[in-house]
This record gives C-alpha cells, sequence and structure tokens, in this order.
C-alpha cells in the first residue's frame, strides 16, 4: 500500500494522498505529498474514522483541478458516491486504496473492529432509545411510547454541531440549522424536536450509515437509527439506495422537472357562499 501511493505521488498521479499518520500516539487526519514523501512511511489504517471524503470535498472546492488519493473503507466509498452524485466531487479526479473493513452485528457497513459496543444504562433503556437496537425493535414501540422515547433523547441536545460538522455528505454552503427562522443560533439549546427533525429530513437519500455522528455526539443520542429510518423510507418509496453507485441522479422527491400549474378555480355554490 505504501509503495503504490509513494508512486503515485513520485509520478504526479496524484497532488495529495490523504490518509492518517500517528501524532503523539494517535491517528489524525494527514494530507501526505510529494515534497514530504518519506512521511508515508508513518500511514496508519487502523484504528482511525474520520471524514476523509469531506476533507476531500473543501480541497476540492478551493481547487477544482486537484487529484486527490485517498484511504478508502466501503462507507467512504459510499460517501464518495454520493459527493459524484451531488456533483462536489468528479470521479475522475479521486482513486483510492481500499483498506480493510470489518463489518460487526451492530454496525453492519461500517469498520468497528476497535469499536465495541458501550454499556447502555438501565434509565436509557427504560425511557429512551438503546443504540444498539435494529430499526425494528424501534419502531414496534409504537406511536406515543416511541415519540416520548425520541423526545428523551432529542432533549439532551447541547446543540453543538458535532453530528453536521463530521458527516461527510454535508455540503450546503448555507446550513439550514443555522437559520434563525428554523433554529435559533448562538449558545440557545435547540428547539425540540425541530433541530433533529430538520437534519433528519435532510439524511433521507444521502446519509451513507457510517455512525460518524453518532460517534461525535456527547450526548449519546442514537442518531444513526433516526438516519436509518429516514434513508429506509426513501428506499421503500422511491427504490432510492443511497451511496450504491455514483451515476444515480440526486434524490428528490420533485423529480427531474417541476412544472407549476394553477389549480383552477372552482365555482362556489349557492349552498357553500
Amino acid at each position: 500500500m505504501k509503495e503504490q501511493i509513494k508512486s503515485w505521488l513520485e509520478q504526479g498521479t496524484v497532488d495529495v494522498f490523504l490518509g492518517y499518520r500517528e501524532v503523539d500516539h494517535h491517528p489524525i487526519p494527514w494530507c501526505f505529498t510529494q515534497e514530504a514523501i518519506e512521511e508515508v512511511d508513518d500511514l496508519v489504517v487502523s484504528p482511525a474514522r474520520y471524514s476523509l471524503e469531506k476533507i476531500a470535498t473543501h480541497m476540492a472546492a478551493e481547487d477544482p483541478d486537484i487529484r486527490i488519493g485517498m484511504l478508502a473503507r466501503d462507507c467512504n466509498n459510499r460517501a464518495l458516491n454520493v459527493l459524484y452524485v451531488w456533483n462536489q466531487l468528479r470521479p475522475e479526479q479521486v482513486v483510492t486504496v481500499e483498506a480493510n473493513c470489518c463489518p460487526s452485528p451492530l454496525k453492519e457497513h461500517a469498520d468497528c473492529s476497535y469499536l465495541e459496543p458501550g454499556t447502555v444504562g438501565a434509565y436509557k433503556k427504560a425511557v429512551g432509545i438503546d443504540n444498539h437496537l435494529r430499526l425494528e425493535a424501534v419502531e414496534a414501540y409504537g406511536p406515543e411510547e416511541g415519540r416520548n422515547r425520541w423526545m428523551y433523547e432529542f432533549q439532551k441536545c447541547i446543540k453543538c454541531y458535532g453530528c453536521r460538522n463530521i458527516c461527510p455528505v454535508c455540503f450546503c454552503r448555507e446550513c439550514s440549522l443555522d437559520h434563525d427562522d428554523l433554529v435559533g443560533t448562538g449558545p440557545l439549546l435547540p428547539d425540540i424536536p425541530i433541530f433533529h427533525l430538520v437534519r433528519a429530513v435532510h439524511m433521507a437519500g444521502r446519509c451513507i450509515d457510517c455512525g460518524l455522528c453518532e460517534d461525535a455526539c456527547p450526548m449519546d443520542i442514537p442518531l444513526r437509527l433516526l438516519y436509518q429510518k429516514v434513508n429506509r423510507i426513501a428506499m421503500d418509496l422511491f427504490d432510492y439506495r443511497t451511496g450504491t453507485s455514483g451515476d444515480q441522479p440526486p434524490f428528490s422527491i420533485l423529480g427531474d422537472r417541476v412544472t407549476l400549474e394553477p389549480k383552477p378555480i372552482q365555482p362556489v355554490t349557492g349552498a357553500e357562499a
């Protein structure tokens, strides 16, 4: 792997390679370049999970012609497909080195071999939502109990924006979560449940189920389950399978073309008048 990366840098196949380097005993995202090619010897693969594709998106926005190499697991590749679909990156400007992906029963598509299941307290199990449940188990609570349990989870939010900031497929230049008419900005706690419902709607047809949002959440809100739900709705209604291909169109319930026509005015009858 390291020799392949060095070869790409030396031959100019890529201008930069995004991976991980251990600094002070902690693997962090690192940009490997031809000017410091010896640093490739310090490349590490695991345990480390960050939004490398999000970094690539920012780099491409600054330099549309940049050629990027990237360490990629299964979840990274799904995110890249979403970013290709939404024209945030071009397939021809990104090459990847595949990294081992070790699925587990809890996080089917994520490299979670180092993320052992956390202990869920008795109170959270009783009144909230166990992060380790399958979606079917959460849906079995029913409307009223389900609402109460989700509201318990949402009211813990401190509006740190960690879920949005770590998300590899959040790329809007103007975020609705920063819009005063929807969500109060500044240090105020978010309106419950508007903050998370607005974000959940935006995740429909975008979430690639990497689990980074939940890992980043300091309040242990089961965000992955929430976004799995909206993605399942998109799949059931529109057969839209997020991240499976870079060729599918962007998800839109409006379709490719919207034609607005005035609704005919119905005459008012004497009785209605």
